[in-house]
């Protein structure tokens, strides 16, 4: 093997480990990013020191679907999000860019998600919200948490939680507040052994 060869196939697998191996599943023709990215980023929950093995074994993971539905490209609050819940002991689906409502609520069936979290930067929160509720009563999934993040102005926030969203994060929103309300919302007990 030509050392060129050997070196790139050596970084693929050492810097940019696969989605899959870094704990975050893609449910979409999205890939993860690529790049130099440090390695250590890409620790599993069983790496976490906060995590004992008998309570990883007992712990069933609720499984949470992350989607960025509409035409919004930015989606780096969204796997920073994934990344965080990942850390804390939860499976994370990722469906990746420009999902419509249909996909997301789709995504969710097939993965037979505990929560779903929504990232919506680009001001279409109201319709997709609206579409997305929709559809999860059509499926009979009214009992699957929906959360939101995004800029959701003030005046849309009772609007949205009527419509049947659970929690709603803006900008600074902190990832511990967030992380802790999705244990709530799954009625789980979270892995450093508190119960929701």
């Amino acid at each position: 093997m030509p050392f060129e060869s050997a070196f790139w196939l050596e970084w693929e697998t050492a810097v940019a480990p696969s989605p899959d191996s870094c704990g975050l599943r893609i449910h979409s023709q999205n890939h993860a990013p690529a790049g130099i990215i440090n390695p250590d980023f890409y620790k599993t929950t069983h790496d976490n020191p906060r995590l004992g093995d008998a309570q990883l074994m007992d712990q069933t993971k609720p499984r949470i679907l992350i989607a960025k539905p509409g035409l919004d490209g930015h989606d780096r609050g969204a796997k920073v999000v994934a990344r965080a819940l990942r850390d804390a002991g939860m499976e994370v689906i990722y469906t990746g860019l420009r999902q419509t409502p249909e996909m997301v609520v789709e995504a969710a069936l097939q993965e037979d998600a505990d929560a779903i979290g929504l990232s919506i930067l680009s001001g279409a929160h109201m319709p997709l919200v609206q579409r997305i509720v929709e559809l999860l009563a059509a499926n009979q999934m009214t009992d699957v948490p929906l959360f939101l993040g995004g800029i959701i102005p003030n005046e849309d926030v009772p609007v949205l939680k009527a419509l049947g969203v659970t929690g709603i994060f803006g900008p600074g929103a902190s990832m511990d507040d967030i992380i802790a309300f999705i244990w709530d919302a799954v009625g789980g007990a979270s892995p450093a052994g508190d119960v929701a």
